[in-house]
């Protein structure tokens, strides 16, 4: 029986683009993939993060952040740092699990208007959406996919 490939988003705080990650991942992959996100220092899932979201269509106003030592110790195929001080605190994973950077500006950090700060989060949730899409394309994971069908 084949193994669920299985992947991990990191981000600080694990509560917008970790979490907007998770959900556009197991979205796009059609559940056939094993995601989870968490944190170095996990806060709530960001209200703007849920409204950029459902604006897509995917509700994620129930997901919970996640520790990061928490989950250390389980297999991942692959690990997914989407802001630059997560990739700089990621911990060391087995050899075999595949690391990934992927920079993404803070959206919660983003001063301006309602509207100005939702912007930040949409911008975001489209970079996510083109990265999990070639992500989904490299052979290794493609072949996971379709034989988790």
């Amino acid at each position: 029986m084949e193994r669920t490939l299985r992947v991990l988003v990191l981000c600080t705080h694990n509560s917008a683009r970790s979490q907007m990650a998770e959900a556009l991942l197991r979205h796009e992959s059609g559940g056939r993939i094993d995601v989870l996100s968490a944190g170095m220092e996990p806060t709530g899932v960001h209200a703007l993060a849920v409204e950029a979201m459902r604006e897509a269509r995917i509700d994620i106003s129930a997901q919970q952040p996640t520790l990061l030592d928490a989950v250390v110790n389980e297999h991942f195929d692959y690990v997914i740092t989407v802001c630059d001080r997560a990739a700089e605190a990621c911990p060391v994973f087995p050899e075999e699990t595949k690391r990934m950077h992927w920079s993404f500006e803070d959206p919660a950090a983003v001063e301006g208007s309602e509207e100005e700060r939702l912007a930040a989060f949409r911008r975001v949730r489209v970079g996510l959406l083109r990265r999990i899409r070639l992500f989904l394309q490299l052979p290794a994971v493609e072949s996971a996919v379709s034989r988790a069908s």
